[in-house]
């Protein structure tokens, strides 16, 4: 089961690249653009068209299977790989990987993934490698035995075929209440986001962005269908923090308050604050949790930044760190770690959230859902890109035919018993 050839094509991601430092040192916002000089090396500018590099597995029946490589939206922030540079990973890719990957048997997924990924001159390979390559080597693996990705993370896994549809959850962008209005009326599970990333969204003492929840609340009553109760998730940015204090007491006490005023609603709030290293947000992060359980409040604490990697997300887990992790897809690296690590998160009884990036493209994303509901992850991002619509269709449309291949499965199955 030897892969004949390896293709490579440059592409495009579904948003930019933005520098995250200098947002959040002030930037101005122009139009689409932000006005200032880039912090985060790499950047040229603040917000840069988010490029991709998909590898193509030429089989040995002549059917390529492609995967995507690219970095995520504020590439180089929060202990994350630096920027996505197509020229240099491609030149990685064609000099280390290929060789590999004409040198492995496609057909034995965990095993292809652990030759191919083997360390470089003592050095992990770039995440983003390790991502678009093992979604290559997954669809490869799914051809080759004639199912599809999903089966091959159950079957490499040891997992029962899942029969449960996992939570849509879908991001605003900058346009929150168009955007707000489009996932209502669709009937995304859990919204919207809200991309609270600047001063001037949050607010002085985080009055604009309690004003926003109490508005996306109202506005879920009044647009949505009867019975519809979305879980309100808001990405702040570490914007409680950096305004209100580094003391987890505080923090938790603001979280509290903003819950109050939703208490019809759960209330996820992703990235409360960045302490600095990812020891410090394992700490301060646990300190938070512990107060939120002890209040008995409906309010969930997200950690996105400085939880990145496998290893990092197993720390968080384990310190019960956060009521449910954001598994950043192009972050943890190979997508076989991804499924490991929801594996990991339901073990230590936190929540899985199969995230990613806006920068995305449509085959990651769809790797993303087969890995999602095999591992029957709590809930999976609507990506890529922030325009809602497409995204929504890509993930949801992905998820209904997976379901409806493993609904035969069964069926099939039962007929032969």
């Amino acid at each position: 089961m030897q892969i004949k050839d390896v293709l490579l094509a440059p592409g495009n991601g579904a948003f930019f690249y933005d520098d995250q430092a200098a947002i959040r040192s002030g930037a101005i916002q122009d139009g689409f653009i932000y006005v200032g000089e880039p912090i985060t090396p790499g950047f040229t500018s603040l917000r840069l068209p988010a490029s991709s590099l998909s590898v193509g597995l030429v089989l040995a029946d002549d059917i390529i299977v492609w995967g995507d490589m690219m970095g995520v939206q504020y590439s180089g922030a929060g202990g994350r790989d630096p920027l996505f540079e197509t020229v240099q990973i491609s030149e990685l890719t064609s000099r280390v990987l290929v060789p590999r990957l004409l040198d492995v048997d496609a057909s034995g997924y965990l095993n292809a993934c652990a030759k191919v990924f083997e360390p470089f001159e003592q050095k992990r390979l770039p995440l983003a490698i390790e991502y678009g390559v093992s979604q290559a080597l997954l669809r490869a693996a799914a051809h080759l035995h004639r199912t599809t990705m999903a089966e091959i993370v159950c079957s490499e896994f040891d997992l029962p075929l899942p029969t449960r549809r996992v939570p849509i959850y879908c991001q605003s962008g900058d346009a929150r209440e168009i955007n707000l209005d489009k996932m209502i009326l669709k009937g995304a599970d859990v919204l919207p986001h809200g991309l609270i990333n600047s001063r001037q969204k949050f607010g002085v003492g985080g009055r604009t962005f309690m004003e926003f929840v109490k508005w996306v609340a109202a506005r879920t009553r009044e647009l949505g269908r009867p019975g519809y109760h979305p879980v309100l998730h808001f990405d702040v940015y570490g914007w409680i923090g950096q305004e209100i204090g580094l003391e987890p007491q505080l923090i938790a006490d603001f979280i509290c308050k903003v819950a109050d005023t939703v208490p019809d609603f759960t209330l996820n709030i992703e990235s409360p604050s960045d302490f600095g290293s990812t020891q410090a947000q394992i700490e301060n992060y646990a300190k938070i949790v512990s107060i939120l359980d002890n209040r008995g409040s409906s309010a969930r604490i997200v950690v996105d930044e400085r939880c990145n990697t496998l290893e990092d997300i197993r720390h968080f887990a384990e310190a019960e760190a956060a009521h449910l992790v954001q598994i950043k897809t192009p972050d943890v690296g190979s997508i076989a770690d991804t499924a490991r690590a929801v594996l990991l998160c339901k073990e230590n009884k936190v929540g899985a959230y199969v995230g990613g990036s806006c920068t995305e493209t449509d085959l990651s994303a769809q790797a993303s859902v087969h890995v999602s509901v095999a591992t029957q992850a709590d809930m999976m991002l609507a990506k890529p890109g922030m325009g809602v619509d497409e995204a929504f269709s890509i993930v949801g449309n992905e998820q209904n035919r997976l379901l409806a291949t493993l609904n035969r499965r069964w069926a099939q199955s039962e007929n032969v018993g």
